[in-house]
């Protein structure tokens, strides 16, 4: 709740949960194009802030492209949400983003810095809704937990090999022997010379394996419960159909059988097999 009412005043909250199913659907595919233009935000960013040079004329169809895709999300949200003015108002970056990009479509180049500042406000976006994700994943099956309790462990195992191993002089050094250890890296940058080092490297060794096991059993107990949720949620929607098809044809044989009584006629029972 508390992370929701952050997105909402930093205007990135996304399509409310409570909002129409279709909102929401059109939320989650735009979520892919959403990652793709975000990445080459980033990579156009970082190339032009290394001395890169574009053309004038793909700047400027770079700028139009991303401006129409924020219009289309924007517009196309609000038109599928009931609550309009609640998207509009826990949105309202994406709407001073789409303003500070009309002046490029009015030919003023002085305001190309404009854009580029606020289109990086995507990033922010980007990385508060995987936030928001991981935080779903790692709410499930106790892997939030195990991170936890994870990292704990690399914690208090560095300061622990900087007291009783004299090649590893820091306890920073610790960690970062502990962090590439547990995880089974091992750079080998730093590594520990007594045998009290090398044993306690080896249990650390094999409690990253532990913990990685615990982790791959958690995520993939994971999907497989979002794969379960899809299959209800058809089963729930082909029991509604199904539900449906019998009423009809209730309606149908109560139908029959007034129109047989109308005309004299003694009505078939449906329900007894015939001799």
């Amino acid at each position: 709740m508390a992370r929701t009412r952050l997105n909402q005043m930093i205007g990135l909250a996304g399509v409310d949960d409570q909002e129409r199913s279709i909102a929401r659907k059109w939320g989650r595919r735009l979520e892919g194009p959403m990652l793709l233009l975000a990445v080459w935000i980033l990579l156009h960013w970082y190339l032009s802030a290394t001395g890169r040079q574009f053309s004038p004329l793909f700047e400027l169809i770079s700028n139009l492209a991303v401006w129409l895709f924020f219009v289309f999300e924007t517009v196309l949200l609000t038109s599928l949400c009931a609550d309009k003015k609640s998207y509009l108002k826990s949105n309202w970056m994406n709407l001073l983003i789409i303003a500070g990009g009309i002046p490029i479509l009015w030919g003023f180049s002085g305001y190309a810095g404009i854009l580029r500042t606020l289109r990086l406000l995507l990033i922010v976006s980007l990385l508060f809704n995987v936030s928001n994700t991981v935080l779903g994943v790692l709410s499930r099956n106790q892997i939030g937990q195990v991170l936890v309790i994870g990292l704990v462990f690399v914690l208090m195992s560095g300061i622990l090999i900087a007291g009783i191993d004299p090649a590893i002089e820091t306890p920073l050094d610790g960690i970062w022997w502990a962090w590439v250890t547990v995880t089974t890296v091992g750079y080998g940058d730093i590594v520990p010379t007594s045998n009290i080092g090398r044993m306690f490297g080896a249990v650390l060794i094999l409690m990253g394996v532990c913990l990685f096991s615990l982790l791959t059993a958690g995520f993939a107990a994971f999907f497989i419960s979002k794969e379960e949720e899809i299959i209800e949620e058809k089963e729930d929607v082909t029991i509604q159909q199904l539900s449906l098809m019998l009423e009809r044809i209730e309606q149908i044989e109560a139908r029959l059988q007034q129109l047989c009584q109308h005309q004299g006629v003694e009505p078939v029972d449906s329900q007894k097999p015939e001799n």
